[in-house]
Parts: structure tokens; C-alpha cells; sequence
């Protein structure tokens, strides 16, 4: 597999070009999810198609992070990396086992001329 473990062990870094690897070869599998931890005027903005947006910052992030399923796989991404990296960690402490945080967050993905919607 891609990527490296960070420091904190709750998820595995990728960066841009291995996270666009990755969701390429996933498209068409319903156990991979693509997380969008930005704020929704964010991701209206621009994001990478097919993500799901829960807000990080929202109120009520922890409880809508605990409705997803902890079986399927997550790749987490954010503006830079520092909110995907937060929610990675929470979602670790709620029992999910497969997560992947992008590293760079969007803004690598966008320097690497990576397509987004």
C-alpha cells in the first residue's frame, strides 16, 4: 500500500499523486469513501469529485462521523492537511481501522494539477 504512518498512528499519510493513485483504483468500490473535512463553502468551491463533506469545525462533526460506517475504508482531506489530520485522530478513537489522510490536504493536490470539480 502507499503512504507511511505519521507519528500519531491513527492513520496513514499520503500524498497527492498516491491518494489520486488510490481513488483511482477505487472508483467503483462501495467500501472506499472520500472524505471532505472542509468547511461546505469550501467544497462548493472546488473538491474532488465523488467526496463526501462533513465539516470538521461543525458542532456536530464527531456525531456524523459516528453514522458512518467503520468497516469501509476513508481517505480524509482537507485545505492542508491540519483538519484531515484532527479528524483522522477522532475517528481512530471511535473505532474506525482503515483511514488514509492526504497529506498537503487540497492545495498539494491542486499544486500537483490534479483534476477537481
Amino acid at each position: 500500500m502507499f503512504g507511511r504512518k505519521p507519528s500519531s498512528n491513527s492513520a496513514t499519510d499520503l500524498d497527492p499523486n498516491s491518494a489520486f493513485e488510490m481513488i483511482q483504483k477505487n472508483k467503483q468500490n462501495p467500501e472506499f469513501i472520500l472524505l471532505d473535512v472542509r468547511t461546505l463553502g469550501e467544497y462548493n468551491q472546488s473538491h474532488i469529485e465523488d467526496s463526501i463533506q462533513i465539516d470538521y469545525q461543525s458542532r456536530d462533526f464527531e456525531k456524523k462521523v459516528q453514522e458512518l460506517d467503520k468497516s469501509k475504508t476513508y481517505l480524509v482531506y482537507c485545505r492542508s492537511g491540519m483538519r484531515s489530520g484532527a479528524s483522522v485522530d477522532i475517528m481512530s478513537k471511535l473505532g474506525f481501522k482503515n483511514l488514509y489522510n492526504m497529506a498537503g490536504g487540497i492545495m498539494g493536490w491542486e499544486n500537483c494539477g490534479l483534476p477537481l470539480k
